[in-house]
Parts: C-alpha cells; structure tokens; sequence
C-alpha cells in the first residue's frame, strides 16, 4: 500500500471515531446532567528524509535538513467537558439540581459483577418499593441513591410528602408533621479528569487512577452546610449543538477529501499501468 493511501485510510478511520463521538453527544443533547465529550487528534510517528547538504545552508541551523514525512493522524483521547449545564425548572419535589461545579451525587452501581460507588450529576429521582412496606431513594435507572453514610435512602412508605432541601436534608411530611429522614450524600471530586463514564450517564474511578492516587486526592465528601442546591430543577445538558453540528460537517468534508485522496491515487495508478 502506498503511503499516500496508507495516510487517507488511517485518517478517515480516526474521522470515523470523531463522528461517533460527537453523534452520541449530539443524541445526548436532552439527556439530564450528561456532559460533552471532546475528542483531540494527535499526530502519528513521522519519518525523515535527507537530502544532500548544502554548504550555504549549514551555519547556524539547528534542525536537520530535508522533510519530515508523517504517517496520519490518530485519535489521541476524550475528555469531558465538566462545565455546569443550564437548570430546567420541574417543579417536582423528587427532582433536585447541583449549582456547585464538579460536585456529584453518589449512586451504588454494578460493575463487572460488582458493586460500587459511581457519580453522577443528574438529579431525577424516583422512589421503587422495597421490603417491609419501604421505599427507596433511586435514580432513573433503578440503582440506590447513597446518603452521606455512603448507604441506601429507605423510607416509610406512609408519607404525605417528601421535599428535598437545598442542603441535601430529605424533608418528609407524616400526619401534618414534618421530620428530616436521611441526608443525600454529595462529592467533590477535586481532579474530574480522573473519572471515566460508566454508562447510564454515570462516572466512576477506575482501579488504575485508585492505585496511582489516594482516594482523599480525588474526591472529598461535601458538608450539609456547604451544599447548594435546588428542589424542584433539573441540570440540562451541556453540549453545545451549534458547535457539535459545525465539528460533524466539518469531520465529514475531511472524511470526504480522504476518501477523494484514495480515489485519486487509485486512477493515477491506473493510469500509470496504462502506459506503453
């Protein structure tokens, strides 16, 4: 394979990533707390090719003569984009938005066959039956929403109302008489770059960044008093549509021009083997 070749293939498979990536952003434009993901092209190894020296051109140069051949690019990583979104009022009681960047709640998730602890920014909370006539605080996916003992919110199910307070406090109405029942728990994570998604909109700490930093260094457990947030709202979605939709067309004149490039190569080559 020529290299010309060679490079508009590898190009156009990394272009290919970049649109799914941004599709998935564009499909998760109305998804509660999902944030933005952004993909970086690096460039791939280069190779040098002399030429003969010339006398004129040596004093005082500092790099090597000739050029500098590269064999693409690649897709060189992801990363979120943690900035708060827009709030959406909802007026329900069970719905509750964080206003504090990189503040998330604490869920207790599966994975790989085990639980854990995940995070997530989306306050859509419902309440799923459990034994012995309870209720339990969950997400919209069904998984148990941790308080600040890092342990499911149960709660009688004899309850008139339930309001959550701006301080993460679960108000809950019995009989007229209202009673503080359990306390959300909410995390600052201090490096979000650290975190990987986990599906369902959530992030976790993969076992490589537990090894390599002390679990304090990351995320940190936020105080009632220091809680801000809002009943009755929803945090949107941070992406930016406009910008999505100008990167996809974008990527998908380069993918096009790439496409073009191995087309071209193909029908001079063609021609070349024409040749009498």
């Amino acid at each position: 394979m020529s290299r010309m070749t060679l490079q508009a293939a590898v190009a156009m498979g990394q272009l290919q990533q970049q649109l799914d990536n941004i599709s998935n952003n564009i499909a998760n434009s109305n998804t509660t707390g999902y944030k933005q993901r952004n993909a970086n092209f690096s460039s791939l190894l280069a190779q040098q090719f002399n030429t003969e020296p010339d006398p004129l051109n040596q004093a005082g140069r500092q790099t090597p003569e000739g050029f500098r051949l590269g064999a693409g690019s690649r897709l060189g990583h992801t990363n979120f984009q943690f900035s708060p979104g827009s709030l959406q009022t909802t007026d329900r009681n069970l719905d509750v938005a964080l206003q504090e960047d990189h503040q998330f709640f604490q869920v207790r998730a599966v994975e790989n066959g085990q639980e854990e602890v995940q995070y997530t920014r989306a306050g859509n909370f419902y309440l799923s039956p459990v034994a012995d006539e309870q209720l339990m605080l969950v997400t919209a996916e069904g998984q148990p929403v941790l308080g600040a003992n890092q342990e499911p919110i149960v709660l009688a199910n004899d309850m008139d109302d339930l309001k959550i307070e701006a301080n993460g406090e679960i108000n809950v109405t019995r009989n007229s008489v209202q009673n503080v029942e359990g306390q959300l728990g909410v995390i600052a994570v201090d490096r979000p770059k650290l975190l990987e998604a986990s599906g369902s909109n959530q992030f976790r700490l993969s076992e490589d960044t537990l090894e390599n930093y002390p679990i304090d260094e990351v995320i940190n457990e936020v105080a009632a008093n220091q809680m801000n947030l809002q009943n009755g709202a929803l945090e949107s979605s941070n992406v930016d549509i406009a910008k999505q939709t100008t990167d996809m067309l974008e990527s998908q004149r380069a993918y096009q021009f790439n496409a073009r490039t191995i087309s071209m190569h193909d029908q001079m080559n063609g021609l070349i083997n024409q040749l009498r």
